[in-house]
């Protein structure tokens, strides 16, 4: 793959996988079902991202929102997450994929904080992709937590406070080792970010699809990448001086 090339493919994706429920409605099932059609789906993105030579992908599994929902839905998904870590973590290891919680894990039965810690420690020292799994994650909280940081390392004297800047202030966030977010898909056709790496997303490319989540498969994907290298990324720059850098 040549540099052009390379630049066409983003190096992070994150995605919000919305459309289960719906998905499992007009089949006549119980929500359980799309979830778990959900998870067939990831893989297929997974296969996709490591063709590709994605080196990121991030996915909104289970938002600080979501415990709102009927207690029989949040249960099937905690089933859901226990069993996919039971069955596809080998898996994904014999793949290269280093896979990452990212979220409260504390709200979290032990049995399953546990399987999600030996997850992270069996696959610490892959890098063919990263996985992140957003659990029980916020934007906001995400925030938070940096700022809480910040503070804690002010009053230890570390730094002052006005040197706590944008840069600094991202060394705390969730991600922050990771390459910068370049593309942010939902599905489902909902138009709306829904609280998810509301700090990384800041100058993601934005791709909005109809496709339910169970549907979204490779050649969906590819459609987003294609999509993606389509736009011209200015970064506050003009089209100009975006032309004149390439030359």
């Amino acid at each position: 793959m040549t540099a052009a090339e390379a630049a066409r493919i983003p190096r992070h994706i994150a995605i919000v996988m919305d459309g289960n429920g719906r998905w499992a409605k007009a089949r006549h099932r119980p929500r359980s079902f799309g979830h778990n059609a959900g998870r067939k789906a990831l893989r297929e993105v997974v296969e996709g991202c490591l063709r590709q030579k994605v080196e990121a992908l991030t996915v909104f599994a289970f938002s600080s929102e979501n415990w709102q929902r009927p207690q029989d839905e949040v249960g099937a998904l905690m089933e859901l997450f226990i069993r996919a870590l039971d069955k596809e973590v080998d898996e994904l290891h014999g793949h290269g994929v280093r896979i990452r919680f990212v979220g409260d894990l504390s709200a979290f039965e032990g049995s399953l904080r546990q399987r999600m810690n030996q997850a992270m420690a069996h696959t610490a020292g892959n890098d063919k992709l990263h996985l992140n799994v957003a659990v029980n994650y916020g934007g906001r909280w995400d925030i938070v937590q940096a700022t809480r940081k910040a503070a804690e390392s002010v009053a230890r004297g570390e730094f002052r406070a006005d040197e706590i800047d944008e840069k600094l202030l991202g060394h705390w966030m969730s991600l922050a080792e990771l390459p910068p977010l370049d593309l942010f898909i939902r599905t489902g056709g909902e138009l709306r970010i829904s609280n998810f790496l509301l700090w990384q997303a800041a100058y993601a490319e934005l791709y909005f699809t109809d496709t339910l989540w169970p549907d979204f498969d490779q050649s969906c994907l590819q459609q987003a990448i294609e999509e993606y290298a389509r736009r011209e990324r200015r970064f506050g720059r003009t089209g100009d001086q975006v032309a004149h850098a390439k030359a």
